[in-house]
């Protein structure tokens, strides 16, 4: 049974608490920890895991300072633009909701009649189990917006990234990414068994100084970058990294989960942006549960590839296929983007308002190009919590972001926009903030501040 964390524990357990995000990164176990022996009662008792303990003391400091746990709040109202938490209303600035597509009549009603017609289930993967028609026709969609050959859908955009890279590359291979490339990402750079190799984010210098130097070295290399930053909300120079994947014989990805719907006049994503063929990138990946606003994931590319991929990706041949109703819905939303560009132009402005009021309030945006995401940058992990956890007793919710997801200098708020944000509640969220900053900074060292309170 877990001992209640005593008063005098608070202060180092607070350290750990912000350090782990309340719990979601324990400590891993000490070398040299006795293994238990065969037949031991607590080798199968959970609470055994290592880091258990802390996870807890770490909990019941947070309780113990008056702080509440910002992860995992039960939201009574769909993502977008306001949720209902407890019954009440907050202004919501954590949901991916960009152009404000979740619930839309066209895409409910999409999901709906494939529902009727092929319920809510493919029943297995679908090697197995055939295709539906709403697989074909989101694929072919998708393709068409990449103006590439093909495409494949998954369940999970992690998975996506995960089983496409450990697809496709081999021991004998490399893969260089952003630094703040996303987990995905790495891990699917750890299951191939590839050399990985991180150069500065958005530094085309420090790739190609990478690649001058090893590049050789191996057989196949791929290089990977993301369309719209997610934690810091900036873009990447696409046609210098075109340039550098053709000069050094190297397939190019994007993962373009933040940028569909984002990126461009009319939100079709970094190539747009940028202004560069998609055609010239070789790997378009993307998710579903952003922009279009269902769940799942997506590789667009040439023909060769995606038939690889549909018989060897293990996230593909042995998972079970996408919902019939999330695979029309995600159509319909990729549909309703296209006819109704003024969502685009919106979230656009929203954006763009945010980022100038933080601003103009002294606010840390970082590098953030004001499109949909806009982190307020702390540089510490409890005044982070705290400030969330402030702002959230004034009706709005956005999450903290604290290391080690970040460096602890660079601990924030990620805010998301949607193109459904009201100019009201933007001013009213930046004045907030830049208030509750203000009144943190009076006084002496916030844990001491915060245990005082707590007596």
């Amino acid at each position: 049974m877990t001992q209640p964390v005593r008063p005098d524990d608070g202060r180092a357990a607070l350290a750990g608490f912000v350090t782990n995000r309340m719990g979601r990164s324990p400590a891993r176990p000490a070398q040299g920890r006795p293994v238990p022996k065969s037949g031991d009662a607590g080798a199968q008792d959970f609470e055994t895991l290592s880091g258990y303990r802390e996870l807890k003391l770490q909990r019941s400091a947070a309780d113990l300072i008056g702080l509440g746990n910002p992860f995992f709040r039960v939201h009574d109202a769909k993502a977008g633009a306001t949720t209902r938490i407890d019954g009440r209303e907050f202004i919501n600035f954590s949901s991916y909701d960009y152009l404000g597509l979740n619930g839309h009549p066209r895409i409910n009603a999409a999901a709906r009649e494939a529902i009727d017609a092929y319920g809510t289930s493919a029943s297995a993967s679908r090697v197995v189990a055939g295709e539906r028609p709403g697989h074909i026709a989101l694929e072919k969609a998708l393709a068409q917006h990449y103006r590439t050959d093909a495409c494949v859908v998954m369940v999970s955009g992690h998975a996506t990234n995960v089983t496409t890279i450990g697809a496709l590359l081999e021991p004998a291979d490399v893969i260089f990414h952003d630094a703040l490339i996303h987990n995905s990402i790495v891990t699917g750079a750890q299951l191939s068994g590839a050399q990985r190799r991180s150069f500065a984010h958005n530094d085309l210098d420090a790739l190609e100084s990478l690649l001058a130097a090893t590049r050789h070295e191996h057989r196949r290399a791929l290089i990977v970058i993301e369309g719209l930053y997610s934690m810091d909300g900036d873009a990447p120079d696409l046609a210098g990294f075109v340039a550098l994947k053709e000069r050094y014989n190297a397939w190019l990805m994007v993962d373009d989960a933040h940028g569909l719907g984002v990126l461009g006049p009319t939100g079709a994503g970094l190539f747009e942006h940028c202004g560069v063929d998609p055609s010239a990138v070789d790997i378009w990946m993307g998710t579903f549960s952003k922009t279009l606003s269902t769940c799942g994931g997506y590789i667009c590319g040439p023909a060769a590839l995606v038939e690889y991929l549909k018989c060897t990706a293990g996230g593909f041949v042995y998972s079970v296929g996408m919902s019939p109703p999330l695979a029309a819905a995600a159509e319909a939303a990729l549909a309703v983007m296209h006819a109704e560009p003024e969502r685009v132009e919106r979230l656009r402005r929203n954006g763009n308002l945010f980022l100038a009021c933080a601003k103009a309030r002294g606010l840390d945006v970082g590098t953030s190009l004001g499109l949909a995401v806009i982190p307020v940058i702390i540089g510490d992990s409890l005044k982070s919590v705290t400030l969330s956890d402030r702002l959230f007793k004034r009706g709005i919710n956005v999450q903290p972001i604290i290391h080690p997801a970040v460096p602890e200098r660079a601990s924030r708020l990620r805010f998301f926009l949607t193109s459904e944000h009201t100019e009201e509640q933007i001013r009213q969220t930046v004045d907030a903030v830049a208030e509750e900053l203000s009144e943190m900074e009076k006084g002496g060292s916030l844990i001491e501040q915060l245990l005082a309170k707590r007596g």
